[in-house]
């Protein structure tokens, strides 16, 4: 039998895109073929988005993507104006960056193991990457003691996630935390289903122990928030990494607008990142195009890239970054706008 200490011996180390000037790396690929001059041609549309001084670019996230090394990728893009809002499932913003912002990190591991092994030891593995069930448990019981600390209300998962970044100003471990860091910029994340993360354990246990004064999480009010922040802007812009949930909800804002009788546009450029085919109908792997009927997204600036996250995702990020166009952003700190409780917000005709 393993010991634990065996197996989580090597932490994962997150990518820095500002060590990896790709700008000729992605040039030289658009002179090729297949994968190549697709990720090349989507690497230019988000160049595109960060040249648009009327565009709000949303990121998607879907997939274990920090657990993978990606966190430092998308750290940056925040902290570089680079991405207004997020939308992501919960792994990623829990489970994954704010597990790591209270001290414990993901470990290099293996798919050639014995997984009962595994469990014996308490170690549970993402394809080959290892974590800490124990850890995991203390990343919920905080998720509980946050929901306690608060006003028994329904928050949107938004809201929520505000009040952990707002912890994590005393309490990170770590610099280089997504959630912080989106709560320092008024930078917006949605968990559509929040429940299906630490987040879940730690509600569970907090309701569970407060029967009659509850959080909750009203994820309507996701939804209302982030046609709101479609509203506000002029233009949008999708990146997407995987599908699934996030992918659809932050597509489905325009839909939603043209149900409530209000003017939008559709999402001017969109870019996605998959391995999902879309021979069976399944939505991660829906091409953009598909989506133009449903009036989510034009189809001037998108581009799908067949290609796992890890591959693709630091090649076109390191590509805008190096190319510089975020430079002249401010970004658009739409949190500022959904907790002011003031703003307008426009009458949906009945």
């Amino acid at each position: 039998m393993p010991r634990k200490s065996d197996l989580l011996k090597t932490p994962i180390e997150h990518i820095d895109i500002t060590k990896h000037n790709t700008v000729p790396l992605v040039d030289a690929m658009s002179k090729m073929a297949f994968s190549a001059r697709d990720l090349a041609r989507a690497s230019r549309i988000y160049d595109l988005m960060l040249a648009d001084k009327d565009c709000g670019v949303i990121l998607c996230l879907a997939g274990s993507l920090i657990s993978a090394g990606l966190k430092r990728v998308i750290y940056d893009l925040v902290r570089n104006n680079m991405v207004d809002a997020i939308v992501s499932t919960g792994a990623n913003i829990v489970d994954q960056d704010f597990f790591e912002a209270l001290g414990y990190k993901h470990y290099l591991g293996t798919k050639w193991v014995d997984d009962k092994a595994l469990r014996a030891t308490r170690v549970d593995r993402i394809y080959d990457t290892f974590i800490d069930e124990d850890e995991l448990g203390k990343c919920d019981s905080t998720i509980s003691r946050i929901a306690d600390g608060l006003e028994p209300r329904p928050y949107s998962s938004r809201e929520f996630l505000e009040e952990m970044g707002k912890f994590l100003v005393k309490n990170a471990k770590v610099n280089d935390s997504i959630v912080l860091e989106c709560f320092k910029k008024k930078v917006p994340i949605f968990v559509p289903a929040f429940s299906d993360c630490s987040a879940g354990f730690g509600l569970l246990h907090h309701q569970w122990h407060n029967t009659e004064r509850q959080v909750t999480i009203d994820s309507a009010k996701d939804f209302r928030e982030l046609v709101r922040i479609k509203l506000a802007a002029k233009e949008t812009g999708l990146l997407m990494i995987g599908g699934g949930v996030p992918k659809n909800f932050a597509q489905d804002v325009t839909v939603g607008a043209e149900m409530l009788g209000l003017d939008t546009n559709m999402h001017k450029y969109a870019v996605q990142i998959t391995v999902a085919d879309e021979r069976d109908g399944a939505l991660s792997g829906s091409t953009l195009r598909e989506a133009c009927s449903w009036g989510k997204v034009d189809t001037v600036h998108e581009q799908m890239v067949f290609s796992e996250a890890t591959l693709a995702f630091p090649i076109l990020a390191g590509y805008a970054y190096h190319k510089g166009s975020w430079k002249a952003r401010k970004g658009f700190k739409w949190n500022a706008l959904l907790d002011d409780a003031n703003a307008p917000i426009p009458a949906a005709k009945v």
